[in-house]
């Protein structure tokens, strides 16, 4: 047992859970933890908008599988974390985030940069802490990582009034601790793993469908021992991208909205999917009545509240993903059961798949978006890690740059939070420092948080920006071309700003490419360089993203390239 103050209990809580670095902004509600700073071995990262810094513990607790940290201050500095929050919830991303708030006896009183925190974040959060007392914040920071990192990952908020991270008190750090109500984990189902694979084993067309939750439980080996020893193919959510090296022969990719072709039209002729770690969004899978529809669904999820949510289940697998599968692979072994004749469903898989690599009708410039990604697929090294912000370029990249290295590729996909992708990848740079880290970006999202240029530069962060400029609102231009008449109200940028002279104004490196050799270059050029990289790479304003599943339609009416 030790006196110190709120804040320096709080500092040293959050070093005896790992923490390394915090993402945020000082104000003066939370200036008792700033102050602390320059006692601790804790690196403070300074972003430009507090939303910012929330995605960039995003990032980094994607890429980590730890909560990234991020403070704010009280009232302003706190709402503007929210979206933040609601984003890191939606994708089930661990997250800590710390505001300041106003001393307890002003709490409820208007006082300047007061806001109901609590009260706002409830819905987005996996639980909201707000400690009265100065001796309660070790076990309450305790808690909140726990909460945070296991079963299904979320944030956790931790709001601490001013004259609580100043009072001094008694501080016990515990190893042990309760949580009343809370059981994160499930016993592994034995049972349920024999019948699926009983299931499995009788369907005429097996596939299995990988969402996030394969991602974030890293069960990667698992998934791709059980495709290939049962011969299944492997389709993908979109947050699920990357779960299979989409260069795989049983790979079929994305589906969904803007899922790939050859993906949409084998899970419409499945009969029975193995559904792993996916909460089965209307994004995914269209009308929830027609995918259901002659479909025997197998739902393997951590969250109990996910089973028969949104698809009726005849079998439910509770429980961590990559334990429930590596019993299956057990079982599997056990049996000696290995498919090693090529059935006639992977075969006609095989055949589907090649076909549309085949005819699938690109962009005929030489500047389409496929013909870009794939070359950025082609120069980044396999290991290193792309985010992407919120639009065409985000489509696009579903369905043109393959995850060859899985755990690779993140998005914000639950809430298709605009600006995410830039201060993510600052996140997941500092998560993995080692290796290239991309942020494929449109123009209109990396204008809403291109200020993190600041803190990528003056924070040693060399990610690179990587955008796809057609200078307008290209998802949106796209559905008004589509569904109103092309009446394009609210879209157009007018190539403002200039990508090269903003990213030169900050310190960071700029270049632009207008053809595939001048993209070449600029691609080695931001992997061999030790600053961050904007590439701006203008493209055709009017080229859609195809296949298009319109909102409301099942996958059967996927929209083709013409």
């Amino acid at each position: 047992m030790e006196k110190m103050i709120g804040a320096k209990a709080l500092m040293t809580a959050m070093e005896k859970e790992g923490v390394k670095q915090v993402f945020g902004l000082p104000g003066g509600a939370n200036l008792p933890m700033y102050d602390e700073f320059a006692r601790c071995d804790i690196r403070h990262i300074l972003a430009r908008h507090e939303q910012s810094a929330s995605h960039m513990a995003d990032g980094f607790g994607r890429v980590s599988r730890k909560p990234g940290v991020c403070f704010a201050t009280s009232g302003p500095g706190a709402t503007n974390i929210l979206t933040g929050i609601a984003t890191a919830q939606a994708d089930s991303s661990p997250m800590i985030a710390v505001t300041g708030q106003v001393p307890v006896n002003m709490i409820g009183k208007d006082a300047f940069q007061e806001s109901d925190i609590i009260g706002m974040t409830n819905p987005v959060v996996k639980y909201a802490y707000q400690p009265r007392n100065a001796s309660e914040i070790p076990e309450v920071v305790r808690k909140g990582f726990y909460i945070a990192e296991t079963g299904r990952p979320g944030p956790v908020l931790i709001d601490i009034p001013k004259d609580v991270q100043q009072n001094e008190a008694e501080m016990v750090f515990p190893d042990e601790f309760k949580i009343q109500g809370y059981h994160p984990w499930t016993d592994p189902d034995i049972v349920a793993v024999e019948k699926a694979i009983d299931m499995l084993l009788h369907a005429q067309k097996p596939i299995i469908l990988a969402g996030g939750g394969t991602i974030i439980s890293s069960a990667f080996a698992e998934l791709q021992s059980i495709a290939e020893t049962l011969m299944l193919p492997v389709v993908t959510t979109f947050k699920g991208k990357g779960a299979f090296p989409e260069t795989h022969p049983l790979s079929l990719g994305p589906i969904g909205m803007h899922g790939r072709a050859e993906a949409n039209k084998m899970m419409t002729e499945a009969d029975c999917v193995l559904a792993i770690g996916t909460r089965f969004s209307d994004r995914s899978v269209g009308t929830f009545e027609t995918f259901e529809k002659d479909l025997k669904i197998i739902h393997m999820d951590v969250d109990p509240a996910e089973i028969g949510k949104n698809q009726t289940a005849q079998l439910a697998v509770i429980g961590d993903v990559r334990v429930n599968l590596r019993i299956m692979v057990k079982l599997l072994l056990q049996k000696a059961i290995k498919k090693t004749e090529e059935t006639p469903w992977v075969k006609h898989v095989k055949e589907t798949r090649a076909y549309w690599k085949e005819n699938l009708k690109l962009h005929p410039g030489e500047m389409g978006a496929a013909k870009i990604l794939r070359k950025l697929r082609e120069l980044l090294p396999k290991e290193s890690i792309v985010t992407t912000e919120v639009g065409q370029h985000q489509m696009w990249a579903s369905l043109f740059y393959d995850v060859i290295q899985p755990g690779t590729f993140f998005s914000s996909t639950g809430l298709g939070t605009m600006g995410w992708g830039f201060p993510a990848a600052i996140g997941a740079k500092v998560a993995r420092p080692d290796v290239p880290v991309v942020d494929i970006a449109g123009d209109g999202s990396f204008a809403m948080t291109e200020n993190s240029l600041a803190t990528a530069v003056l924070e040693d962060i060399p990610v690179i920006v990587f955008v796809l400029n057609n200078s307008i609102l290209g998802m949106v231009a796209q559905w008004q071309r589509t569904f109103y008449d092309r009446r394009m109200i609210g879209v157009q940028q007018q190539s403002n700003p200039d990508y090269v002279k903003l990213a030169e104004s900050y310190g960071a490196q700029g270049l632009r490419a207008q053809s595939m050799d001048e993209l070449d270059k600029a691609i080695k050029t931001a992997l061999s360089s030790d600053v961050a990289t904007v590439i701006d790479i203008p493209i055709d304003p009017e080229e859609d993203v195809l296949p298009f599943v319109a909102p409301g339609t099942s996958l059967k009416d996927m929209i083709l390239p013409s």
